[in-house]
């Protein structure tokens, strides 16, 4: 989908202050409330309030001209970019996405909301230990593949010693021993390794994800024990599926925070592909991206024109969703439909990943 696309807070001073605010801990499943989650939202709220403003303002020539000094005046201070194609497999897509906010509203959320109704705050801060230990193999085996073996060492002692003294990984004592947690997956291994992201993809219950990210479900699968504890039995009613259903569950309740975000932004679909992008890169470059590839992922580029037409940008828009039926009118979706089961979404451009030569991960004390 074509939109304006407004750079992110390496050219807005505002906009950088306030991603320096206090973010929950990243590491809890299902948290998705990440720099880069923030700067999705950044981006575009401005947009939401643009094109509801223009949708009743157009029928009066008094009031046009009036709401583009407006955002002329907003967006001084942060420059405005042509819109960009980076989402070949759009129609597709967002035929998906609609199931799976379907799914997410008959079911997913519901069994979540259950989740956190019959669970306390420090009940689920248990629970999403255990499943984050539990998971943490699956880093061990791909920081291995990445060439990082003093980061897979700690993450090696880190899960030995939450399931013996943190009593199977309800507790986090090695976070206290300055062993912090550091997922990665065979995505950000390939991604270390220079494989290009590819198109944007969204999969039936699955959610968002890329060409390249989605071979991390087959592959880590060997290294996760809930997978291999689904392989190994074989039980009535496939009982066996249980712990990962349940793992799926606390994810879902932690992200049910942002719904309100996603369903009142004007285009669901857009912001959680962006947000998807975003926090990717963010895990690829281990929490630490460089501006360049910030740059690039935004489609920007410090030699670049930065004086677009904001008037003909919004024509561009309009026309773009006219020819692909889309209704630029409609009301946001009811709070109780969720984007996806699965996590948040990232940026309109495809950013290519730097090289292994390139990613330069902080040591491993260090790492997010």
């Amino acid at each position: 989908m074509r939109q304006l696309s407004i750079p992110g807070p390496a050219r807005c001073p505002a906009r950088r202050a306030a991603l320096n605010a206090d973010c929950p801990d990243i590491r809890a499943p299902g948290c998705f409330l990440t720099k880069a989650f923030r700067i999705a939202r950044l981006q575009h709220a401005r947009f939401d309030r643009i094109q509801r403003r223009m949708s009743r303002t157009r029928r009066s020539r008094i009031a046009h001209p009036l709401v583009v000094a407006v955002l002329a005046g907003m967006l001084a201070a942060c420059a405005v970019t042509p819109p960009r194609h980076d989402d070949p497999l759009q129609d597709f897509n967002r035929k998906m996405f609609a199931i799976n906010r379907f799914a997410d509203k008959v079911a997913i959320r519901p069994a979540a909301e259950a989740y956190v109704k019959v669970t306390g705050p420090k009940g689920r801060v248990l629970i999403g230990n255990f499943f984050a230990n539990l998971r943490t193999p699956i880093s061990i085996a791909n920081e291995l593949l990445q060439g990082r073996p003093e980061p897979a060492l700690q993450s090696t002692g880190r899960f030995i010693i939450n399931t013996t003294v943190g009593f199977l990984g309800f507790f986090d004592p090695a976070s206290d021993m300055k062993l912090p947690a550091h997922p990665t997956d065979f995505g950000a291994t390939l991604a270390h390794w220079g494989v290009p992201e590819g198109p944007y993809l969204v999969l039936p219950l699955v959610g968002p994800t890329t060409l390249r990210d989605v071979w991390r479900l087959p592959v880590d699968s060997y290294f996760d024990p809930m997978s291999w504890y689904a392989r190994e039995h074989d039980f009535k009613w496939h009982a066996q599926y249980l712990p990962s259903v349940a793992y799926l569950v606390t994810l879902r309740a932690g992200a049910l925070p942002i719904d309100p975000m996603i369903d009142s932004s004007y285009d669901p679909y857009a912001f959680m592909r962006d947000a998807y992008r975003q926090h990717r890169l963010y895990q690829i470059y281990y929490g630490n991206p460089p501006l360049s590839a910030i740059e690039q992922l935004q489609g920007t580029s410090p030699g670049e024109n930065q004086d677009a037409d904001i008037d003909q940008l919004l024509q561009q828009q309009q026309q773009y969703e006219a020819e692909h039926g889309i209704n630029n009118n409609a009301a946001p979706a009811p709070a109780g439909s969720a984007g996806s089961a699965a996590m948040p979404a990232a940026p309109t451009s495809a950013a290519a990943p730097a090289p292994a030569s390139s990613i330069n991960p902080p040591s491993a004390s260090s790492s997010g």
